[in-house]
């Protein structure tokens, strides 16, 4: 019986410790402090209301950004990973806010016609959406 609840303890405290080394890998290599250069996060911020977006997600102290059908975008700087397919970089996340059908087809943010511009200050804006 030692025999087998040993190794199965093991596996139980140690597949957890694994699980929290590569998600503090994963981070760090995302580049979770990252800045856009030549973006204004707070330009971002009211490109954030002008194109809608407080519709969908909600972000904590902005009065029109109280949506229910995107996710929270509380912590966004934290994350690894852009609408569960796209690792968390600044080049995707532009891509994702100016094109999510063409990066997710189907899913439920619409192609808003967002400039380049206007997308990478919105970058800049939700990275530094980030627990301290």
């Amino acid at each position: 019986m030692a025999r087998i609840l040993i190794p199965l303890l093991l596996v139980v405290l140690l597949v957890p410790i694994g699980a929290l080394i590569t998600v503090d890998r994963t981070r760090s290599e995302v580049g979770l402090d990252q800045t856009i250069e030549g973006a204004d996060p707070a330009f971002g911020r009211s490109r954030f209301v002008k194109y809608g977006c407080g519709g969908c997600h909600e972000i904590n102290g902005v009065s029109k950004a109280t949506g229910k059908v995107g996710p929270n975008l509380d912590n966004f700087g934290n994350r690894t990973v852009i609408a569960g397919v796209l690792p968390n970089t600044s080049e995707n996340l532009t891509h994702w806010i100016r094109y999510p059908q063409e990066v997710k087809p189907g899913n439920a943010m619409p192609n808003l016609g967002v400039t380049e511009d206007d997308a990478r200050a919105m970058a800049a804006y939700l990275y530094q959406l980030a627990r301290n």
